[in-house]
């Protein structure tokens, strides 16, 4: 209840202070970047999360977290800025996060990383070089952010997972009633994976190289012999699925007479001791 209150009220001194300036141009808007900052120390302590699970495991989307960080940027001005090894222009509001790491146990390799601020990094993170995690972004404990990887607004990302080189978990803004992208615990993201809006990815679910999944993509259970599809506008991948790309084929005369078939994910098996051991993070990377 006190977040949803601290919430209303930054969302309140923001929204007031931005419709005074439409109307009247000119206008101190300190009360509102004051109300912006705390809410993005409370996004960076993770006391506040665009998406989190009740007692039950249901995930639900806090829309006022969603909002503030568009309002952030109507907020923001854009700034240029020059160090010794980067140039960037962006929404001065926005920059990348000086967060405490060391005493957290945080590691960020150098070499081109980004975390934007509003972004949560749980302790014993591990980003390797380059990367780059939004704004609203929440990783867990102990989680591998791996070379080339995007985590995009607000996507969430379980605990001792492991998000391998050039995967893409997509960023969800708009609507600010929409899903974003779910990745639970020990879950496993091959490379050069996409996981996009609307896909909740379940505890230990291991995704494999070159997989795409969006909730606009049935994926196909060859052990339980179904066809998963979206439900309420958004795609499950079970816990402990394997999931390969795979392909359909189109059952048309034009399609069968040239051989055509559309890309399809398929689950191959269910998480074991075989698949556990190939996918484990040896602590010594941690």
């Amino acid at each position: 209840m006190e977040q949803l209150a601290h919430l209303s009220s930054w969302k309140q001194t923001i929204e007031s202070a931005l419709a005074a300036r439409d109307v009247d141009g000119d206008r101190d808007m300190s009360a509102a970047h004051a109300a912006f900052e705390s809410f993005l120390e409370a996004l960076e302590s993770g006391e506040c999360r665009a998406a989190s699970p009740d007692a039950s495991g249901q995930w639900h989307v806090a829309r006022d977290v969603k909002q503030l960080i568009l309002y952030g940027f109507r907020l923001g001005r854009l700034v240029e800025s020059h160090s010794h090894d980067a140039h960037f222009c962006d929404k001065h509001n926005l920059w990348p996060a000086q967060q405490s790491l060391a005493t957290r146990g945080i590691r960020i390799v150098p070499g081109g990383t980004a975390v934007r601020r509003g972004a949560f990094l749980g302790a014993g993170v591990t980003i390797m070089a380059p990367a780059y995690v939004n704004i609203g972004a929440y990783i867990g404990r102990g989680t591998m952010i791996d070379s080339h990887v995007t985590v995009g607004s607000c996507a969430q990302v379980g605990e001792n997972c492991h998000i391998s080189a050039a995967a893409q978990l997509g960023g969800v803004l708009e609507p600010v009633g929409a899903l974003p992208v779910i990745v639970e615990d020990t879950a496993f993201i091959g490379g050069n994976s996409g996981i996009y809006e609307g896909t909740h990815v379940h505890r230990g679910a291991v995704i494999a190289t070159g997989t795409i999944i969006t909730r606009a993509t049935p994926i196909y259970d060859l052990v339980n012999e179904t066809v998963i599809r979206p439900i309420d506008g958004v795609l499950h991948v079970p816990e402990n699925a394997v999931v390969v790309p795979g392909s359909r084929a189109v059952d048309t005369p034009f399609a069968r007479q040239n051989g055509l078939s559309l890309y399809a994910p398929i689950i191959v098996k269910y998480r074991d001791d075989k698949t556990a051991a190939s996918v484990v993070l040896e602590s010594i990377l941690r």
